[in-house]
């Protein structure tokens, strides 16, 4: 067991002194638990009757558990005491880089002086390229805006326009509509006024007509009654001679 432990300790790396350090501490332990597995193999219970085996297997249990917890305590101890000294380290680690850092840095600088100055350069080149290229992006934007604003606002001109357009259209269609129902109605009235005219002209010249025919029939008549008369007239007058036969009117006869 303590060859286990030394093996152990060697496998670490450890400081000598701190690798003695816990070989002090858990050597002995080690050599417990060697003697121990011997004896613990030494007690075999097989039947209810083997009552001091028994108590002697609590003697080693509790023995064992004794041993067990100062192990741990020991190694609580151990790693608290490494922890403190990790600190401590740490601490004093960080002071000395705390000095030295500056100076180095400082060192640096003035060692890298011409590296330093042509990054700077190119950082100070880089910067304003990109400040040129961020004014030129936005100068870009801005173009684009107003261009934008340009065609929407010729966009609500041309629309206005294009309204107004209808609305003057519809306008003058109304307008014409309106007019070709006034002209309409006017032919309406002219064609009404031409056919009553005409209706009119029609009944008068019919009526004229009729006056003349009746006119013209009262005068045929008249005439067809003075023929009529006339020939009753000279047909009472007529004589015939018994000796010719022919008739002759009586008034001629006696003027001649």
């Amino acid at each position: 067991m303590e060859n286990q432990l030394s093996v152990i300790v060697k496998e670490s790396g450890l400081e000598k002194t701190k690798a003695q350090i816990l070989l002090d501490n858990f050597s002995g332990y080690f050599q417990i638990a060697g003697e121990w597995e011997k004896k613990a193999k030494s007690i075999v219970v097989s039947n209810a009757n083997q009552i001091p085996e028994m108590q002697m297997a609590r003697v080693g249990r509790l023995f064992l558990r004794e041993k067990r917890i100062a192990i741990e305590k020991t190694r609580k101890n151990l790693k608290e005491q490494a922890l403190r000294e990790g600190k401590a380290i740490d601490g004093i680690a960080n002071v000395l880089k705390a000095l030295i850092v500056p100076i180095e840095e400082y060192l640096e600088k003035q060692e890298k002086y011409v590296e330093i100055k042509i990054a700077e350069e190119a950082k100070r080149k880089q910067i304003e390229a990109e400040k040129r290229a961020e004014e030129e992006q936005i100068a870009k934007e801005k173009a684009e805006a107003k261009e934008r604003e340009r065609i929407r606002e010729e966009n609500e001109r041309l629309k206005k326009e294009a309204e107004e357009r209808e609305r003057k259209i519809a306008e003058e269609r109304i307008k014409v509509e309106k007019e070709k129902k006034i002209q309409e109605e006017r032919t309406r009235k002219e064609r009404e006024a031409a056919e009553r005219a005409a209706s009119e002209e029609r009944k008068k010249h019919e009526q004229d007509l009729m006056a003349e025919r009746t006119k013209a029939e009262e005068k045929q008549r008249a005439l067809e009654e003075k023929i009529k008369e006339e020939k009753e007239a000279t047909e009472a007058r007529l004589i015939e001679c018994p000796f010719c036969h022919r008739y002759f009117i009586w008034n001629r006869l006696e003027e001649k």
